[in-house]
């Protein structure tokens, strides 16, 4: 389907929901293309307009991440440009090889959060229920052992465990993923 065959409606809605999966590493690159997070949140927001504007140049079907990435590269370098904050200058072709560089590694950090999002699935549901508990709860390891009765040493020992089962699925899934 082409973006022609898209009602406006759905056009929308497909860049939304694009741009919304994408904020979090397209602000992480730009952090590590401005060094700083408030200028990197301002160029987001520019690359953002840009990337509306030009969504007609967006074929749909392929890495949207990819695409909305070189729209965020250039709007860092126009930042750059006018806004001359850096007191070191780097020559073009430097600073594209490390936005590739840093591409390249937001790529491998999606792959590595799908593996362990699919990993997560494979564990039981006690052992989910506690990954749960510990990383996305209220309280301190401490209130979450005595919530269920045990020693925190017992949680704490539990958790290594876990996270060690989770590291090695995600090592394998991304082997796997190599390898095809």
């Amino acid at each position: 389907m082409t973006q022609s065959e898209l009602s406006e409606d759905d056009r929308n809605q497909h860049f939304v929901r694009h741009l919304n999966a994408a904020h979090r590493p397209l602000l992480a690159y730009l952090i590590s293309l401005l060094g700083n997070r408030h200028d990197a949140e301002d160029v987001l927001q520019r690359a953002s307009v840009t990337m509306w504007q030009r969504f007609d140049t967006f074929q749909i079907g392929t890495d949207f991440l990819a695409w909305a990435s070189t729209v965020a590269f250039y709007e860092s370098r126009n930042f750059q440009r006018v806004a001359n904050r850096s007191r070191l200058h780097f020559n073009e072709s430097l600073l594209k090889t490390l936005a590739d560089e840093r591409l390249i590694d937001l790529a491998q950090h999606e792959r590595r959060l799908d593996a362990l999002d699919r990993c997560l699935e494979l564990l039981d549901e006690p052992r989910q229920q506690l990954v749960k508990a510990a990383y996305m709860g209220e309280g301190s390891m401490a209130m979450l052992a005595k919530q269920l009765g045990r020693a925190p040493q017992t949680l704490y020992n539990k958790l290594t465990i876990i996270r060690r089962l989770l590291a090695e699925c995600v090592q394998r899934r991304l082997l796997e993923g190599a390898e095809r």
